[in-house]
């Protein structure tokens, strides 16, 4: 339940997508990626991150830790459901 709790607040999934796979990324650079969410959200939610072990900030910005990419590699087939799941809801709509 404890992930849960923290995944299942708004952005944190999009600033674990925004990190996988990257260099870390300064807060800017991750903010604008991020489609400019607010300064305070943002630091809050890599705050609960942090704290959750799953990102880390050191000197060039923010990156997930083994764990934050463990974790985001275990989602990624969620997003090949989530487009045939789309793809099936736009056949529904246009039918």
């Amino acid at each position: 339940m404890a992930l849960l709790d923290v995944l299942g607040q708004r952005w944190t999934m999009r600033i674990m997508w925004e990190l996988h796979g990257h260099a870390p990324l300064p807060f800017n650079a991750l903010q604008k990626r991020c489609d400019g969410m607010s300064s305070s959200v943002l630091s809050q939610r890599l705050g609960v991150l942090q704290d959750a072990r799953l990102a880390v900030a050191d000197a060039d910005g923010y990156r997930l830790t083994t764990l934050g990419t463990e974790l985001v590699e275990h989602l990624l087939p969620l997003v090949s459901w989530s487009e045939r799941w789309a793809a099936e809801l736009d056949e529904s709509s246009q039918a």
